[in-house]
């Protein structure tokens, strides 16, 4: 499904699975999808790995991998940083959320619903809705702990 065209008329793509990057070799990089077919026996096309990313016509205002480590990748000298993030703005991305280190799946559910909160309910731009959601959770007393906000950044269209 994550390759049908049909997905590409979405503004708003949120990915909440396993993700990772391979810094050796980010061609290996990838986001896990399902690894049981629909008769529920193992599948082996259950990654949508970097090459596939690149392949893909996304024309989204906002891809959001609530993954662990979804934002790193290799630094390439004359090419930047090659990984998820890039491979998704390449398919067509004007931003993209990604998480910098391994994050708390609990405190990333949360933070999540309150990012979409400020940004759908309160008309925030994403990069103001996530600072608001971060700044919300940081005046949590139990959600304090950077831990659980602040491995997550967009990239891209700041506006």
């Amino acid at each position: 499904w994550v390759t049908n065209p049909q997905l590409s008329q979405y503004r708003f793509l949120h990915f909440a699975t396993h993700g990772f990057a391979d810094p050796n070799n980010p061609e290996l990089s990838g986001i896990v999808l399902s690894l049981v077919d629909k008769q529920g026996k193992p599948a082996n096309k259950g990654y949508l790995r970097l090459g596939d990313i690149f392949n893909l016509d996304f024309a989204a205002d906002l891809i959001v991998l609530s993954a662990c480590e979804t934002g790193l990748g290799k630094d390439v000298n004359g090419e930047g940083l090659v990984g998820l993030t890039r491979g998704l703005m390449y398919a067509g991305a004007e931003r993209v959320g990604v998480s910098l280190w391994q994050v708390d799946d609990a405190g990333t559910a949360q933070l999540m619903q309150e990012f979409y909160t400020q940004m759908l309910k309160q008309g925030k731009s994403p990069t103001v809705a996530l600072r608001a959601a971060q700044l919300k959770f940081w005046e949590n007393s139990t959600l304090k702990n950077p831990y659980y906000w602040s491995a997550f950044t967009l990239q891209g269209e700041w506006r």
